[in-house]
């Protein structure tokens, strides 16, 4: 189902207004534009061209760095936000098909996982899988204090008590 926008005419006007007198407001809506252009454009990529596996790796990446650019991951064990039926429409696979990929990853030793908990054994080993690069997300942008640290989300001598 569809979902419409309305844009109030007054607000867009006002808008528009601020940003031609501030070249400051005009540029970060430039930067966000160009921000979400790129991430649209890596989840065209994601649910598009790679398989069960990459998809699966990749969401679960993105969803680690954006949790601990916000400071909502420490460890490299996190509650999943979403169920596994989300997690299916957003890569455009079937609940099934993502249980069984989440199997898949944890006997490959890249996670563990019950219910929505995960914990993620093998960083580079799950980017690798998801052709994963947190660049797209431009996280330095939005968290400067995370300029070079949010491609390594875990310190190599993290992990998982469970």
């Amino acid at each position: 189902m569809g979902m419409w926008v309305v844009i109030n005419a007054g607000w867009y006007k006002a808008l528009q207004t601020v940003a031609l007198e501030r070249p400051a407001v005009a540029q970060a809506l430039w930067i966000d534009g160009l921000i979400d252009a790129s991430i649209c454009r890596e989840w065209v990529l994601n649910v598009g061209r790679r398989n069960a596996r990459a998809k699966i790796a990749h969401i679960l990446c993105e969803i680690a760095v954006r949790m601990r650019a916000v400071n909502l991951l420490e460890i490299p064990d996190f509650q999943l936000p979403m169920t596994q039926e989300q997690l299916g429409d957003a890569t455009g696979l079937t609940g099934v098909h993502v249980n069984r990929t989440l199997k898949s990853l944890g006997q490959d030793g890249l996670i563990d996982h019950g219910g929505r908990w995960i914990a993620i054994k093998n960083w580079e080993g799950i980017q690798k899988v998801g052709d994963f690069n947190p660049l797209y997300l431009h996280l330095d942008q939005a968290a400067p204090q995370l300029a070079g640290t949010v491609g390594t989300v875990f310190d190599a001598n993290e992990g998982s008590d469970r």
